[in-house]
């Protein structure tokens, strides 16, 4: 079962990627998304290794940021795909049955769409205004998670704007998980903010457990 609690890498201003992996491991967070974007392929594959081992030492899923190739050569658990990458189709006849592929979704269809593609879970959103990446569609807001959610079956994880606040109200929504960036690497004390994001989930989640 793919974990509730995903962080997603942040090299914002220059910061360093695998800065909060630890800090959210140790809190409990079970899915780190490695997000690298601007890196070339080597230093990108040298991140998306340590940050593997680092997962590894937690029993925690590895997933790489749009990029098939990188995931494969690591041996990474995964792979999330966002509208303008690799088709998932195409993705997931290249990967073979067994490597979790994320897909990038705002509304029913879109969601139906990429699990008949073969996508393992979606990641929807904006769900609340962001600022860790520009250029991005209006938020969909709770009744956009929702409306995505009650349409598969294959986990949903909100993402876009997402702090502890929410937490509670987008499990209610039909979201089976949440990814956050600026919510920890924003944040004064981001283990502390890693954990309250757990302490949330595990309150709406009783018996949570799962990775």
């Amino acid at each position: 079962m793919l974990g509730r609690c995903h962080l997603i890498t942040d090299t914002r201003y220059g910061r360093d990627p695998l800065a909060l992996v630890a800090p959210a491991l140790d809190a409990g967070f079970e899915v780190v998304q490695v997000r690298v974007k601007e890196l070339g392929d080597r230093d990108a594959l040298a991140v998306v290794e340590v940050a593997l081992g680092l997962c590894s030492r937690y029993r925690a899923t590895c997933i790489v940021d749009d990029r098939l190739d990188v995931a494969l050569l690591a041996g990474a658990d995964g792979v999330h795909l966002g509208a303008e990458d690799l088709p998932v189709e195409r993705a997931r006849a290249l990967a073979g049955p067994d490597l979790l592929i994320g897909a990038t979704v705002r509304d029913p269809a879109g969601a139906e769409a990429a699990v008949a593609a073969g996508a393992s879970y979606l990641g929807t959103g904006p769900a609340f205004t962001t600022s860790t990446k520009v250029g991005l569609p209006a938020p969909i807001g709770l009744e956009g998670v929702a409306a995505v959610a009650s349409a598969v079956t294959v986990p949903v994880v909100a993402i876009g704007g997402v702090t502890a606040a929410h937490v509670a109200d987008l499990v209610a929504a039909g979201a089976h998980g949440v990814a956050v960036i600026g919510a920890l690497s924003d944040a004064s004390d981001p283990g502390a903010a890693a954990a309250e994001i757990v302490a949330r989930m595990s309150a709406a989640v009783p018996g949570r457990g799962d990775r």
